[in-house]
């Protein structure tokens, strides 16, 4: 594997009763970067980042995470995740969520509670973490599954519409973080179809109908398109697509 490289996707396809969900997807993803997975729902990038994280297997090709061939749990102690689902405790308050979870990474005791609390001021959860989730709203059982993800100083980062549901100013504070993880030599990927969020992102992969129809830095892909914004680009890739 190339130096660098914390995900090699090589040539796979997924399928699902039959439909093909993923096709000839191939990237490589370096340390250090935040790549944004771009495209509308059902495009196939949550598949993507499953299949990366191991929770579903390929038809055909090659998963690579730290050099370990996925699906493995070798690598599960480095990669956070953050679901478009949320999967939370309801009865449980906010800190014992962490805490749990905590736990299965091995991180207990009053370290645990120091780096928990820590999690959820970033979050702007402090001040609730105390009640139970299932008082949450949608919003805030966001920005807890995010400081889950976040607790184990991941190497690798997984993040799959992490921004859904979050005000304006919660998302900037957001983004600032996603940039320290980045600048601290770790690894990012964000799944989203807002289009502001791809200018945020390092590197890009535009994702339409289970193919990635273009891939590189936003301005790269924009000048490449001979439009102006990432969205003119997107169309004009999705066009090139539906011309073959």
């Amino acid at each position: 594997m190339n130096k660098g490289v914390v995900v090699d996707v090589a040539n796979i396809d997924v399928t699902y009763n039959k439909t093909r969900i993923l096709s000839n997807v191939d990237i490589k993803i370096k340390e250090g970067e935040i790549i944004g997975l771009l495209g509308p729902s059902g495009a196939g990038k949550t598949t993507l980042v499953k299949v990366i994280i191991g929770m579903k297997e390929v038809d055909k090709g090659e998963v690579k995470v730290f050099d370990n061939k996925m699906p493995t749990l070798d690598v599960s102690k480095d990669i956070g995740y953050m679901a478009q689902s949320d999967a939370l405790y309801d009865d449980i308050s906010a800190l014992d969520n962490v805490l749990f979870f905590g736990e299965l990474y091995g991180i207990k005791g009053e370290a645990a509670k120091e780096r928990a609390m820590e999690v959820l001021r970033l979050v702007n959860l402090d001040k609730d973490f105390n009640k139970a989730v299932k008082n949450y709203s949608g919003g805030m059982k966001r920005r807890l599954s995010l400081a889950i993800a976040l607790l184990h100083n991941p190497k690798l980062l997984i993040l799959d519409e992490p921004t859904v549901g979050i005000d304006p100013i919660l998302r900037k504070k957001f983004w600032d973080e996603f940039e320290r993880i980045k600048n601290a030599g770790r690894t990012i990927i964000v799944t989203t179809h807002v289009m502001d969020e791809a200018y945020k992102c390092d590197k890009l992969a535009l994702i339409r109908d289970g193919e990635i129809i273009s891939e590189g830095t936003p301005k790269e892909i924009i000048e490449s398109s001979g439009g102006k914004t990432i969205e003119d680009a997107f169309l004009f890739y999705s066009r090139e697509k539906g011309d073959e």
